[in-house]
């Protein structure tokens, strides 16, 4: 299999594509286009790996079969390898962490506007929005739930290391970035996804990044 994501600082959708993959246990090739560079558009036109996305990361190849988006990769993944590998055995839980993911992975808009992911980046951030704020509410509210009702097991939002905390890990990664005041049990939460061996892998290529992409270091969080 190969991966295809884009700048580690950056790219919060290739995290979760190149978490799922380090959870499957499979091998992988990890291939790494900078985004929005000089040749950014002639890249997305010639280079056969963006192909069916239209320019977009994460592509994961497995030989003839392709996919893409970072959910999409996570079920492919959990079909290769087993679901219990991804998701709660428990009915409950599982149903949960469905929802969790799918909330992710189609809202909070505002706060993924006005706080990109920038994991080099530290600035507190005096006044936050008040639709970024609702979004901040809304997810330390179901961490709350999803550690009350099935956190027994581990430090992570169902106990162990799952789906929900791939799709989760680039909002813990924000909250760090802008200094996102959170609840002594989320401030819990984060530090254990944070100094998770993947986690420390991925944010330590991050720091080691040459590429600086000017409209993600000028985006107002205000």
């Amino acid at each position: 299999m190969k991966l295809v994501i884009g700048n580690k600082n950056y790219s919060s959708w290739s995290l979760r594509g190149w978490l799922a993959c380090k959870q499957s246990g499979l091998a992988f090739e990890e291939i790494t286009v900078p985004l929005y560079g000089d040749d950014w558009d002639e890249a997305k036109r010639r280079d056969a790996n963006l192909a069916p996305s239209s320019g977009k990361v994460p592509i994961l190849w497995d030989g003839e079969a392709v996919v893409w988006d970072s959910l999409a990769i996570i079920d492919y993944l959990a079909d290769k390898v087993g679901r219990d590998r991804f998701w709660p055995k428990d009915d409950a839980a599982r149903a949960m962490a469905r929802s969790l993911v799918a909330e992710m992975h189609s809202g909070y808009f505002a706060l993924r506007g006005h706080m990109p992911m920038n994991i080099r980046r530290r600035q507190a951030v005096a006044e936050v929005r008040d639709d970024v704020r609702a979004d901040i509410v809304r997810i330390l509210q179901l961490w709350a739930e999803a550690r009350a009702r099935f956190g027994q097991g581990g430090p992570f939002l169902f106990g162990t290391f799952s789906a929900a905390d791939i799709i989760y890990a680039p909002v813990v990664s924000r909250f760090v970035t802008y200094g996102v005041g959170v609840p002594g049990f989320a401030l819990a939460y984060m530090q254990a996804l944070w100094e998770h061996p993947w986690m420390q892998a991925w944010i330590d290529a991050a720091e080691e990044e040459e590429w600086t992409i000017e409209q993600f270091e000028e985006t107002s969080q205000a």
